[in-house]
């Protein structure tokens, strides 16, 4: 079943859900009513520029977390006596409730685009340093031998072997960082902001106005999921040779 029709039969299910139950507007509104109001914000520039904010905070948030996490994760694939003694600090890093860290930012950074950025950076750091780590590692002793044997230079061996090999795990990290990240800011916009989208949703929130806080979190899905496949569209244009991407083409074909 495709897509589109799976949405299509979502929809039509909600619809028959809310008629049958009888449910208030306020608590669960009818899809032709979301998409009413969706179509009124769309129409409306001050959706845009939230919209704009939203994007701009994650990306930034997530090119920090993108040179952190390889650079991290190359050292510390790398260094086996660095990541031992590291990664208690690290782990215990990321189980913190980022919620948690929301007022501390904005102590420090203000209500402004900071806060967001490092809140997104944070998310999409470990998955993309874990993945990288994994990478580096996964290079065999064969291929190195293979490398050594042909003479091969540090820099050929990182160039013709360990970039090559570590780049489908990058891009795995990449996948899942890119939605943490908008996690992140939409966490961040929440809690302490005064625009984008998770902004929207606090004040259709305390207007009562289910249908657009329905609308909006429909904006934040087609948000997060063109910078998804944006991320997605890079991968299959720089490592085409990979499993991951291939098998996809054949499967469509």
């Amino acid at each position: 079943m495709s897509t589109p029709l799976i949405l299509v039969v979502f929809f039509l299910l909600w619809d028959v859900f809310v008629r049958v139950n009888g449910m208030s507007e306020l608590v669960l509104p009818r899809p032709g009513t979301v998409f009413a109001s969706l179509g009124e914000l769309v129409t409306t520039g001050d959706t845009w520029y939230h919209a704009r904010v939203t994007a701009i905070e994650t990306i930034s948030g997530f090119a920090i977390a993108l040179v952190a996490g390889v650079a991290a994760g190359v050292v510390l694939g790398k260094v086996r006596w660095m990541e031992r003694s590291l990664r208690p600090l690290i782990v215990a890093s990321q189980v913190v409730p980022k919620v948690a860290l929301i007022p501390l930012f904005v102590i420090w950074f203000g209500f402004g685009i900071t806060s967001k950025v490092i809140m997104a950076a944070m998310l999409a750091f470990f998955p993309i340093m874990l993945n990288v780590q994994l990478g580096v590692r996964s290079v065999e002793a064969g291929q190195r031998d293979v490398m050594r044997s042909l003479n091969a230079n540090r820099w050929q061996t990182f160039n013709h072997l360990e970039f090559k090999s570590t780049l489908p795990y990058v891009f795995a990290g990449m996948e899942v960082g890119i939605v943490l990240a908008i996690i992140g800011t939409i966490v961040g916009e929440y809690l302490g902001g005064s625009e984008g989208l998770g902004y929207l949703v606090v004040r259709t929130l305390n207007a009562l106005d289910a249908p657009a806080l329905f609308a909006v979190i429909i904006l934040l899905s087609v948000l997060g999921l063109l910078l998804y496949f944006v991320v997605n569209g890079l991968k299959r244009f720089f490592i085409p040779w990979h499993e991951s991407v291939y098998s996809m083409r054949e499967t469509n074909a």
